[in-house]
């Protein structure tokens, strides 16, 4: 079974030769499509192949990948990027799985490690990706009546890890590709909208939030009739939170009693304790976050039912220990009152050191 590597890069001198010396034994081949890098890329790149190609980059991650694509001539094609090593463990995995793949399986999945103190945007530290895949699709008919082809990849869920280590936040450059897409396209499929969404709740910067204010209105509007209530809840989310930056509390009200938020998501709660804290409304606050954390469910960023919601409480508590309506009570009971806030934001404080999200589950 031969495999061919395929990569598309930019400036990645300073992780590129880890991820290659992962994978240079088990690959027949190794291309590299480089998008302009302006330091040693290439020339590291030209150490481990003679395929090396450049591509005018078109702000099209998928043109740049189905080029790399088309350059091999494996019978598998393993897509890598330049921040991504395999352990001994695991390149010796990849080695027996290359001895024993069978021919019918059209798709390999891995498990992805992220090392999250680097990736803000993603919310868990392991998840199962595709990252092998038959180079040449043989269709064949199923059904010995009303025959079909059968158009289902058949795909095997692997126990290979793929150590994924960021050298910081991609969201800049993604939030670049998103917004010419919607200039030129002015729409989203369901799955970028959902990314898109993400990245900006997480690692969005207030300028780019303000952005994606126009797009995120007229697109909830859409999406509101087309019956895509997850969407729409993830959208009043983004809008909360682009509304608080800016300090719109009427537009922050108008979402807030959309239909979609009767029943609010973690991140809707967060956002609207935010508020009440920029107000000094700690008490308020205190009580969205306390929805967030123990009342509902995360649907963009899981921290929000977890760390960040803990979090927030603790500081609500330890705001509220020093506030002028607990100063001003007598002396015993004000001591006793903001004994039991600090001790209440010490709780919430471990709460949140201690907190992991559930991982999914990847390998049945």
């Amino acid at each position: 079974m031969k495999f061919s590597l395929c990569m598309i890069v930019k400036n990645e001198s300073a992780v590129l030769r880890d991820c290659l010396d992962s994978l240079k034994d088990v690959m027949d081949e190794i291309i590299i499509v480089d998008t302009g890098s302006t330091d040693d890329t290439k020339k590291i790149a030209a150490e481990y192949t003679p395929y090396l190609y450049d591509y005018a980059w078109k702000d099209d991650f998928a043109a740049a990948r189905n080029f790399a694509f088309s350059k091999a001539t494996g019978d598998y094609i393993y897509s890598a990027d330049a921040d991504e090593v395999l352990d001994r463990e695991n390149q010796d995995k990849l080695k027996a799985l290359k001895r024993a793949l069978l021919p019918e399986v059209e798709i390999v999945q891995m498990i992805y490690v992220t090392e999250q103190i680097n990736h803000p945007t993603e919310n868990f530290a392991r998840d199962l990706r595709p990252k092998l895949f038959k180079r040449l699709r043989e269709f064949t008919w199923i059904e010995p009546i009303h025959e079909t082809v059968n158009i289902n990849p058949v795909i095997f869920d692997s126990d290979i890890e793929i150590r994924h280590r960021p050298q910081g936040s991609h969201s800049s450059r993604d939030f670049g590709v998103f917004e010419k897409l919607i200039a030129k396209q002015g729409v989203l499929s369901d799955r970028l909208m959902g990314m898109y969404l993400r990245e900006l709740y997480k690692a969005g910067t207030e300028d780019e939030l303000k952005t994606a204010e126009e797009f995120f209105e007229q697109a909830l509007v859409e999406k509101r009739a087309e019956g895509k209530e997850l969407l729409c809840r993830q959208m009043i989310a983004v809008l909360l939170k682009i509304y608080r930056i800016t300090d719109d509390p009427i537009k922050m009200l108008k979402v807030a009693l959309s239909e979609e938020a009767t029943i609010p998501s973690a991140e809707i709660c967060m956002e609207l304790g935010y508020f009440f804290m920029k107000k000094e409304d700690f008490e308020e606050a205190a009580k969205w976050f306390h929805r967030a954390g123990h009342d509902c469910e995360s649907e963009i960023d899981v921290a929000s039912s977890g760390t960040s919601a803990f979090m927030a409480l603790a500081l609500c508590f330890r705001k509220l220990a020093r506030s002028p309506r607990i100063r001003a009570l007598p002396q015993r009971e004000y001591e006793l009152e903001q004994a039991r806030l600090t001790e209440k934001a010490a709780e919430y404080e471990q709460l949140a050191r201690d907190w992991k999200p559930v991982e999914p589950k990847l390998i049945n």
